[in-house]
C-alpha cells in the first residue's frame, strides 16, 4: 500500500495544497486511496455520500476549490450530459479515471470543455492496485492507451506459455513491483492462479487476468478481460471496441456490451446504451452506425435503448445483470 500510493502521488505530482473530491467508496480501493494518498502528501480530502446527485457534487466542487476530482466512467458520461459553463473550475487541475477505460469520444469532450484540467488516464485492479498510467502530455497523441508500468514497477505482456510478445500482439498482462499483493485471504488455490514465480528468490509477479496489448513505444492498450470476451461465430470480440464506437455516435451516453448464449453463434452479442439528453437514434440507427465502423462479426446482434444503465456500488456498469447472470 505504500509502495502504490508512492508510486501515484509521485505521477500525480500531487502537494499539500492539493484538494481532492471523493465521492467514491471507501469500500472501493479508488475511494479508498484517495484518503491513504492524502494522508501521505499532507493534502486535503473532501468526502461525499456519493454521486447521485450530481449538481451538488459540482458545487462542492466549485465551493471546497477542490484541485483534483477521481472519477470512473459512468461519471463522466453523466458530467458531459450537462452544462459545464455554469460551474467556476478555475482551481481543478487535474481529473483522475481508472475502473475502466474512458471512451475516446468522452476525453475528447472533457478536453474541449475544460482544456486546463490535466487528465490521468489509468488502469489499475485491486490485487496491485494500481498498474499504468498514461502521461498527460499523450492524452491527444494516443487517447485510447492507458499508458505505461507507473514507478517502481514492471508490466509486459505474455503470450499463452508465459512467453512476452512484441508490440501489437495481444495477450495476458503481467505486473512486477511491491505494489503487488501477498495473496487472496485464506483461498490459496486463486491466490496460486493469479501469483506466479518472478525471476527474482522469493519474488510472486501477478497474471491480472486482463489482455493488452502495447503499441512500438510500450505504451498499453486494454483489449478486454479474459472472462469478457464474447466468442460469437469463431471470432473473439473484445466488448470494448464496440463500445468505444457506439460511444462515438452523437446521440450516445453509455453503452456497455456482453455475450448471451445463442444456439447459432455460440454467443450473441447483446448490446445496451444509454442517449444524450434530448437525443434521438433507433436502434436501427444505431446498428447502422456499427456497420459502418466494425467488421461484420463485431457488428451486435441487438442493440436496446435504455433510461439507465445498471451499476454496481463502485460505479461500474453492472454488466453480469445485463447478461442474466445471477451474482
Amino acid at each position: 500500500m505504500v509502495s502504490a500510493a508512492t508510486s501515484i502521488t509521485t505521477y500525480l505530482e500531487n502537494r499539500c495544497d492539493d484538494i481532492v473530491l471523493n465521492v467514491l467508496p471507501l469500500s472501493f480501493d479508488y475511494g479508498l486511496y484517495q484518503v491513504l494518498m492524502a494522508a501521505k502528501f499532507g493534502g486535503t480530502v473532501v468526502l461525499e455520500r456519493g454521486f447521485t446527485y450530481p449538481h451538488a457534487v459540482l458545487e462542492t466542487v466549485v465551493r471546497e476549490k477542490v484541485t483534483g476530482l477521481p472519477l470512473v466512467p459512468t461519471m463522466l458520461a453523466i458530467l458531459l450530459q450537462m452544462d459545464l459553463s455554469k460551474y467556476d473550475f478555475s482551481r481543478l487541475r487535474y481529473v483522475t479515471n481508472t475502473a475502466a477505460a474512458l471512451p475516446v469520444e468522452h476525453i475528447r469532450q472533457l478536453r474541449q470543455i475544460l482544456p486546463h484540467v490535466t487528465i490521468f488516464s489509468m488502469y489499475g485492479l485491486t490485487e496491485c492496485k494500481r498498474v499504468s498510467y498514461l502521461p498527460p502530455d499523450q492524452i491527444d497523441i494516443r487517447p485510447a492507451s492507458v499508458g505505461h508500468g507507473m514507478p517502481n514497477e514492471e508490466v509486459f505482456v505474455v503470450d499463452d506459455q508465459g512467453r512476452r510478445v512484441g508490440p501489437g500482439v495481444v495477450g495476458e498482462l503481467v505486473v512486477r513491483g511491491a505494489n503487488v499483493m501477498k495473496g487472496y485471504w485464506e483461498l490459496p488455490d486463486e491466490t496460486a492462479q493469479r501469483l506466479k514465480p518472478g525471476p527474482l528468490p522469493g519474488e510472486m509477479q501477478l497474471h491480472t487476468g486482463d489482455l493488452f496489448r502495447a503499441d512500438d513505444d510500450g505504451y498499453l492498450y486494454f483489449v478486454g478481460r479474459k472472462v469478457d470476451i464474447i466468442k460469437s461465430r469463431g471470432d473473439e470480440v473484445a466488448p470494448r471496441e464496440v463500445e468505444n464506437v457506439l460511444c462515438s455516435h452523437p446521440a450516445v451516453a453509455e453503452a456497455a456490451v456482453v455475450g448471451v448464449p445463442d444456439p447459432v453463434l455460440g454467443q450473441a452479442i447483446k448490446t445496451v446504451v444509454t442517449l444524450r439528453p434530448d437525443a434521438v437514434a433507433t436502434e436501427r440507427d444505431l446498428l447502422r452506425h456499427c456497420a459502418g465502423h466494425l467488421e461484420d462479426f463485431m457488428v451486435p446482434q441487438t442493440i436496446e435503448i435504455r433510461d439507465s444503465l445498471p451499476k454496481t456500488n463502485n460505479g461500474k456498469v453492472n454488466k453480469r445483470e445485463l447478461a442474466g447472470v445471477n451474482a
